[in-house]
């Protein structure tokens, strides 16, 4: 990927738009933190705050605040074979806004972003390049999960609690229990619960969905295993409520997951 230039949180007031008919010469990503209009194919699209958009070379560049101030984050570049195929593999849409909902992950890349870009260092070129394509794998998780972005946040906890994630995601399949971990900490289920949220910003139980998700979309992907099995293998004894929570995550069914992936491995 070749940089041309970036922004993290420039701040416009409810004047800003831009008009740029026949772009900007170059690709350019958005990270929007605030309501705005997007006019793409004649159509206007009102967006919310948490928002990105990659334009393609030559694609009309036509976007606005919406009614208040304006914040977003913008990287102009060019794409190489790799971030290109990035793109394909992560199904990451051009020229179409995708609410994710918290930016901040996404955000932060940014910073540091324009931190390397905007220094002396001999291979900022290198880590710039690479910063873009962990966002893409972001983004693509993001749309994918739906899931909050993680905070840590230290407390006298944090080694046994960072122990307990890691087991939920290690082994997804197990009947994890709040209560059980309460009493290996020493404290009340409801102040495990309250600590646990506090430092990953998500629940237990979201972790202990996600980690399951997680499984059955690798097993669904690298095994011909029946839709009962991998429930199964994923700590779930019904079939139909498995379908149901993966539905929740992905938007699609587990057969239909498969059958995306599987005509994306023979393309």
């Amino acid at each position: 990927m070749k940089c041309l230039c970036a922004g993290y949180h420039h701040i416009h007031d409810e004047r800003f738009s831009v008009d740029r008919p026949d772009g900007s010469g170059d690709w350019l990503l958005l990270i929007v933190k605030t309501p705005a209009v997007f006019c793409i194919d004649g159509e206007e699209i009102h967006t919310k705050a948490g928002t990105y958009i990659i334009f393609p070379l030559h694609a009309p560049l036509r976007y606005s605040a919406d009614g208040g101030e304006y914040i977003d984050d913008w990287l102009h570049f060019f794409p190489d074979e790799e971030d290109m195929r990035l793109f394909r593999e992560l199904e990451i849409p051009l020229n179409k806004p995708v609410h994710i909902g918290d930016v901040n992950a996404a955000s932060a890349i940014m910073r540091n972003i324009c931190f390397e870009f905007y220094s002396a260092h001999q291979k900022r070129n290198e880590i710039v390049s690479l910063y873009l394509r962990m966002m893409l794998y972001k983004f693509n998780e993001q749309m994918i999960f739906h899931y909050s972005d993680t905070f840590l946040t230290e407390t006298k906890y944090m080694q046994s609690l960072l122990w307990i994630r890691e087991s939920i995601f290690r082994w997804p399949e197990q009947e994890w229990n709040a209560d059980f971990f309460a009493d290996e900490l020493g404290i009340s289920r409801s102040r495990f619960q309250h600590l646990y949220t506090t430092a990953f910003g998500s629940t237990m139980m979201q972790d202990i969905i996600d980690s399951r998700i997680q499984r059955s979309c690798e097993l669904l992907t690298s095994t011909d295993s029946r839709i009962e099995d991998i429930a199964e293998a994923c700590g779930y004894g019904s079939v139909s409520h498995f379908v149901k929570l993966f539905r929740e995550k992905t938007g699609i069914t587990p057969a239909v997951f498969r059958k995306n992936k599987g005509r994306q491995n023979k393309t």
